[in-house]
């Protein structure tokens, strides 16, 4: 049963109103880079892919709009949240797996499971930097390190299954020092509000095994023109297609 009164949710439009999330009115809600995350990942129809702290299934629910016949699964920590999810998924018609629990001691049954992909948003900040005590905090602070996520997104891996993360990218270093050994084909593209700025953050894909080299791609620029000038979005053409169209973000 879900935890949040029907009073404490909103309905969110994704992907120009193809995918619909109910999301709470406060706390931790999830935005664009839930659809950029859905749109890196190199999936295709009928592989199976775990999306780690699924939150309310945003991530996963575009990546099921844009691939279809895909397993999809779902962890995540709050009882609430994975409830949310699961219900989010069966409103939309797309049935997501959600196991509850920590990326740190995954449930036996999900330790199982290998998968062809796993996409992750883990929280930006490090523990502490974000102060907030509630769910919001929880989501952006993280609880355990960021190799920790790494770790069992590669454990939860086939060999040669690929793993897509979005991440500040301050911590671009975090996740490669992590991958080393690991993975391979890493191909990074960095993400700038307005041409000109530096990046914020990154996608980051990598394969299970890989050997390729490391490939760091021209970034994806969110807005047009150097300031906001006027009302509603000024989104990019690339932008645009990925959040409205639901187009992939190839790199």
């Amino acid at each position: 049963m879900i935890g949040f009164a029907d009073s404490a949710l909103a309905t969110h439009d994704f992907l120009d109103g193809r995918v619909r999330a109910r999301q709470p009115r406060a706390g931790y809600r999830s935005g664009v880079d839930a659809v950029y995350l859905a749109a890196a990942a190199p999936a295709k129809p009928g592989q199976t892919v775990l999306d780690l702290g699924t939150g309310a299934g945003v991530a996963a629910l575009c990546l099921g709009a844009r691939v279809a016949g895909m397993s999809l699964h779902g962890l995540e920590i709050d009882a609430d949240y994975a409830a949310l999810a699961e219900s989010n998924g069966v409103d939309a018609g797309t049935k997501i797996t959600i196991w509850c629990g920590n990326v740190a001691d995954p449930p036996s049954g999900l330790r199982a499971l290998s998968f062809d992909g796993v996409i992750a948003n883990p929280p930006y900040f490090r523990s502490g930097a974000y102060l907030a005590s509630d769910a919001k905090g929880h989501a952006h602070s993280e609880v355990v390190p960021l190799s920790v996520w790494i770790n069992c997104a590669l454990r939860r891996l086939k060999p040669g299954g690929w793993l897509t993360i979005i991440q500040r990218a301050e911590r671009l270093s975090e996740i490669i020092t992590s991958l080393a050994g690991r993975a391979g084909d890493i191909r990074i593209k960095p993400i700038a509000g307005r041409a000109g700025r530096d990046a914020s953050r990154v996608l980051v894909t990598a394969r299970k095994g890989g050997k390729g080299p490391l490939v760091l791609a021209a970034p994806l620029i969110e807005h047009a023109g150097a300031a906001h000038l006027r009302d509603g979005d000024d989104f990019t053409e690339e932008a645009r297609a990925i959040l409205r169209d639901g187009a992939a973000l190839v790199f």
